[in-house]
């Protein structure tokens, strides 16, 4: 999905590492407007060639005072003007306006961080039918503050300790939020981002998923001549099923899927699988089984990056087995591999620069994206690699993907692999694994509540705990158990069961997996964890 080709009005995002870069994009998104981020030091080119409505300056951990901290390129202020390009800067977005605008930026002698409350300066403007004087709960993340503006700007408000908390220009058509409203934690931030995009900027809420459906299938059509043969990898999760719909209703049967058996898969995953890409899906699906060739070259390692890394560059070697096997039947070699890759795993894995920022940090290499191997002899299609997991679903559900299916929590690439903390080949820990998350999850759906939930499911822990079961000493096994809820994987809640639930489920567990003495519960959100363990 090239952003040119979006029938609707293009807010960018110029990504400076900021942790909540990706919520703006997001937020935007939720107000039927499409959004995408740029490196926040992209070229002017770059910039003007994706023809923005609007431009969003992020936060990030830089101050505008440290050698080489990032900026907008030469040139850009006298683009947005005469073009007359609204401009909006979020914490550090909000600073290099002020200074590179000729105000001044400074240490704030109290630095301000989490929930504040800030108070309205300026009636209308940023804050709409806001009156003077009128109060509301933000969340502050900055060290730095604007201590004198430019010429043209004027205080919007200011927070509870004084230090200016937004400001604007509406004659240039610069503005700016020293706090971040794209994070929940800011109460009435959806409410100020509508105001700003729809009344301030005059931005048309006019972005559907059936517009990404027609913009996608004619890309791949394109992408993908007549005599070309594709291999799209099924891992049974939503994404590459929604990706291998979409791929098989852009080129029919010149699609081969396959569903590779790695070892590392749930219970009876397998089995339920193949069962649903037969009965509900009719696409056509090649089974796998890898499993000795993933364990073996899993054994002993422990680094949770390094068996990321194996993982991919061994779906990889099947998927090239595969593509000789095509090879050997139609005469012609595929060229290309589906893949079911979403914004957020392009997000976390940190890519070049003109995808995403290369000022902030890589959280993890997902299998596919950061875990793929240089050389690689096939060519990606990622249809879905702009789009969050929600956004999916409903791309999904105009392709009449079963809604049940829609419904299925995410599962990790690399599998139970990151479930298994440590060597996944020690002991019996898998098929463990595989008896405990079978438990917990039916105990789930029994209960109701499995729809009110992003993700859930258990881990292995590489530790064992004493204690007594049959009058007898036991040294066995600890797992933890898992449950989130989000809206898009990037940030989440952990789940808070009733006592009774949870009372029932461990001794479920207990009582009916050998090796298993101890179960607890994480209850860590999303930041400062991640949602999987490794």
């Amino acid at each position: 999905m090239d952003s040119q080709d979006v029938k609707s009005d293009l807010v960018l995002i110029l990504d400076y590492g900021s942790q909540y870069t990706h919520l703006i994009t997001r937020r935007i998104r939720q107000l039927s407007v499409y959004s995408l981020c740029l490196n926040g030091t992209a070229s002017l080119e770059s910039i003007r060639k994706e023809n923005p409505k609007v431009i969003i300056l992020s936060g990030g951990p830089h101050s505008v005072h440290a050698p080489q901290a990032p900026c907008f390129p030469s040139g850009f202020i006298e683009y947005v003007e005469s073009e007359k390009i609204p401009v909006l800067g979020i914490c550090y977005g909000l600073q290099l306006l002020v200074q590179r605008l000729g105000g001044q930026v400074s240490i704030g002698e109290k630095q301000e961080y989490g929930r504040m409350e800030i108070e309205v300066q300026k009636a209308c403007g940023l804050f709409g039918n806001r009156k003077v004087g009128d109060k509301q709960v933000v969340w502050m993340s900055h060290g730095d503050e604007a201590v004198n503006l430019p010429q043209g700007f004027e205080v919007a408000a200011r927070s509870q300790q004084g230090a200016v908390a937004a400001v604007e220009d509406n004659k240039r058509r610069f503005y700016g939020f020293q706090y971040h409203p794209e994070v929940t934690h800011t109460h009435e931030g959806m409410e100020t981002l509508q105001h700003f995009l729809f009344d301030v900027c005059g931005v048309s809420a006019e972005w559907k998923m059936e517009d990404v459906l027609e913009q996608e299938i004619k890309a791949i059509q394109e992408k993908v001549r007549l005599e070309d043969h594709v291999i799209c990898a099924l891992s049974g999760g939503v994404d590459s099923t929604v990706a291998a719909t979409l791929v098989h209703k852009a080129i029919g049967d010149r699609l081969h899927c396959v569903f590779v058996d790695n070892g590392l898969l749930r219970y009876k995953e397998r089995e339920r699988v193949m069962e649903t890409f037969e009965r509900d899906l009719h696409l056509p699906v090649t089974c796998v089984d890898a499993t000795e060739q993933f364990l073996s070259q899993l054994k002993g390692v422990v680094d949770p990056e390094m068996k990321r890394k194996i993982i991919g560059k061994e779906f990889i070697n099947i998927f090239d087995a595969f593509a000789h096997d095509l090879e050997q039947k139609f005469g012609k070699r595929p060229a290309y591999l589906v893949q079911g890759t979403l914004y957020p795993d392009v997000i976390e894995s940190c890519p070049p620069p003109g995808t995403q920022s290369t000022h902030s940090h890589t959280i993890k290499s997902h299998h596919n994206v950061g875990g793929l191997p240089k050389n690689m002899k096939l060519k990606l299609i990622e249809p879905l690699k702009l789009l969050f997991k929600d956004e999916v679903r409903a791309l999904g559900s105009i392709l009449n993907v079963p809604e049940a299916f829609l419904k299925r929590h995410p599962f990790p690439g690399p599998g139970l692999a990151v479930r298994v903390l440590g060597d996944v080949t020690q002991g019996n820990a898998l098929d463990i694994l595989r008896q405990v998350d079978e438990i917990f999850i039916q105990s789930i759906k029994d209960a109701g509540i499995y729809d009110k939930i992003w993700q859930a499911f258990a881990v292995f822990l590489p530790i064992r705990s004493v204690g007594v079961q049959g009058d007898q000493r036991t040294h066995s096994h600890v797992v933890a158990l898992r449950a989130v809820t989000s809206q898009d994987g990037m940030t989440a809640d952990w789940y808070n069961f009733e006592h009774n639930f949870l009372d029932d489920v461990a001794r479920k567990i207990c009582n009916s997996v050998r090796g298993i003495n101890r179960v607890v519960q994480d209850i860590t959100s999303k930041p400062p964890s991640t949602i999987e363990w490794e």
